[in-house]
């Protein structure tokens, strides 16, 4: 079929351009130039957004645009409603509130670690149409490709008349949500705390945007990746001390990535001292990429980091950022640059090791945060937690890793999942069949929502030893291997004694004996700093942190 040439010239190309036109110029009567007054917000968000939109809202790990979510629900549901929601974590009220009220209808998200319990009890109601469960980098894509958004929330520190914006130490994912909205002529509507004459740098250029709302009160920002030393045990140091020792020093692990928990602060809290002790400094953890942690204060201090990337800030480490420029990645006025999509890129690509816990793990190391109902997501984890085959530099960490004299042979990414043979109430971590399967087919979806699939994980840890699991030869090691470390579990009490004593001379597992550590010396008079104000004191004074954080 040819299409004539006057069906080619009366054929529009421009239906999305003139759409938005017409939208903008609906709320020309409520709005000064880029700017909507604070108190019109709900009434221009009623003109703006249209019933069935796909919305992308920022509500990530820590910065929340909390104005914009709480304006949201106030809107009219005759008027707005059916959305799509985009959200990547889903951390406040209001964000389910939506589906409630009826002004929102479907959702895709990667995490939802503080509404997992509600989250999980919707969809077994029926009341959220779940789209599906991403990680991070996988949401970000999608909205380049079949989830592009009408219209974006999205949280800033400051901006100009113009509609310019600096983000501040909490850039996160803001770049991407505008840049997916904004270039497909979607509707950026950006919060923030003030208009000022002139910005301290400009983070996102005006065109991007369409307006700007002062909040009545600043973007809710959460101290998430804060861990207080005070509440790191023995048994997390013991750990610690396998890791740095079995892992970190084995393999010669320079560039990293810590996942949330006091496993890893215990880590961190180590290098001074124990990791000191093995002479390790400039040998391992030199290069990172993560948000500020408080606990990483210590190491820093000591000389053992060169570098830190972040996927975002870090409540009350602003300072400290600015006074160790040499180590964090800053603008010229000294805050901090963060990007979550890049620190993902890094994490998945550039880096040797990641290392994080889980809720479940079943025989063959497969593993997930989502267990019955408790919907938590998973972020980024399985972005970073598995060995991406694009990878084509070779470092010590990675090449250590190789298990064929194949002269195609490639090295692997190290992959460390670090649990306690039982979580809060006496629940095994191991377990014979995940709840990610039960949560598949409750929530309808086509694939179960496992955070790290076994082939991808390299090494366990828990409180027994560490089991080498890219040494393993077939499934039936790989589960002797597991249940070997996997204590009074259902899966541990598999265990054989002598074929355990046979891995442990084989050296795919190794307990805290094997690595030269006694038991007795993990001791909280390891850590290098044992609370928060020793902390503050490590930093000079310059860690100022969370008043909940403070026990002075």
């Amino acid at each position: 079929m040819v299409i004539s040439k006057v069906e080619m010239e009366r054929k529009s190309w421009t239906t999305r351009v003139e759409a938005k036109k017409k939208t903008i110029e609906s709320v020309q009567g409520l709005v000064d130039g880029v700017i909507i007054p604070t108190k019109r917000i709900v009434e221009v968000l009623e003109r703006l957004i249209k019933p069935g939109d796909r919305v992308v809202l920022e509500g990530n790990n820590q910065k929340q645009a909390s104005f914009l979510s709480k304006s949201l629900v106030q809107v009219d549901p005759k008027k707005v409603h059916d959305l799509h929601m985009i959200i990547s974590s889903i951390s406040r009220p209001e964000h389910l509130d939506l589906f409630e009220y009826g002004i929102a209808r479907k959702i895709d998200f990667s995490y939802a670690g503080p509404q997992s319990l509600r989250i999980a009890q919707m969809i077994e109601d029926g009341k959220i149409e779940l789209g599906d469960l991403h990680t991070y980098i996988e949401l970000y894509g999608r909205l380049f490709v079949d989830l592009i958004p009408q219209v974006a929330l999205v949280a800033a520190d400051k901006a100009d008349r113009y509609g310019n914006l600096y983000t501040g130490p909490n850039t996160e994912e803001t770049p991407t949500l505008v840049e997916a909205t904004a270039f497909r002529d979607g509707i950026v509507i950006v919060q923030v705390n003030e208009i000022v004459d002139e910005l301290p740098r400009v983070d996102i250029p005006s065109s991007w945007v369409d307006f700007v709302v002062v909040a009545d009160e600043p973007y809710e920002l959460e101290p998430l990746f804060t861990r207080d030393p005070r509440h790191i045990t023995d048994i997390q140091i013991l750990q610690a001390m396998m890791i740095i020792r079995g892992i970190y020093e084995k393999h010669g692990v320079k560039s990293l990535n810590h996942g949330i928990g006091f496993n890893t602060a215990a880590v961190e809290l180590l290098l001074p001292t124990y990791g000191e002790s093995l002479g390790l400094k400039g040998k391992i953890c030199t290069n990172w990429v993560l948000n500020p942690h408080p606990t990483l204060i210590p190491a820093i201090e000591s000389g053992w980091v060169e570098s830190v990337y972040c996927f975002g800030g870090e409540l009350g480490m602003e300072k400290y950022i600015e006074a160790r420029r040499d180590i964090f990645f800053t603008g010229k006025d000294g805050s901090l640059r963060s990007n979550r999509t890049l620190a993902q890129l890094a994490g998945q690509y550039a880096v040797d090791l990641f290392i994080g816990s889980t809720l479940q793990m079943d025989a063959l190391g497969n593993s997930s945060t989502v267990t019955r109902g408790r919907v938590a997501g998973y972020g980024g984890a399985p972005n970073m937690g598995h060995n991406p085959g694009g990878r084509r530099h070779a470092t010590d960490a990675w090449y250590n890793l190789k298990t064929s004299d194949d002269p195609l042979a490639r090295g692997k990414k190290l992959v460390v999942q670090v649990a306690e043979t039982f979580q809060e109430a006496n629940k095994p971590v191991f377990v014979e069949s995940l709840d990610a399967i039960h949560v598949k087919d409750q929530a309808k979806l086509r694939v179960a929502p496992v955070m790290i699939y076994g082939e991808d994980v390299t090494h366990i840890v828990t409180e027994e030893g560490i089991a080498y699991l890219y040494k393993s030869d077939s499934m039936a090691e790989r589960r002797e291997m597991i249940a070997a470390i996997a204590g009074v579990t259902p899966i541990g009490m598999e265990h054989n004694p002598k074929s355990t004593e046979k891995l442990r001379e084989k050296g795919l597992i190794a307990m805290p004996e094997d690595l030269g550590i006694r038991r007795s010396d993990a001791k909280r008079s390891l850590l290098a700093a044992k609370n928060i104000d020793e902390l503050v004191q490590w930093s000079g004074g310059l860690y100022n942190p969370p008043a909940r954080f403070r026990s002075w």
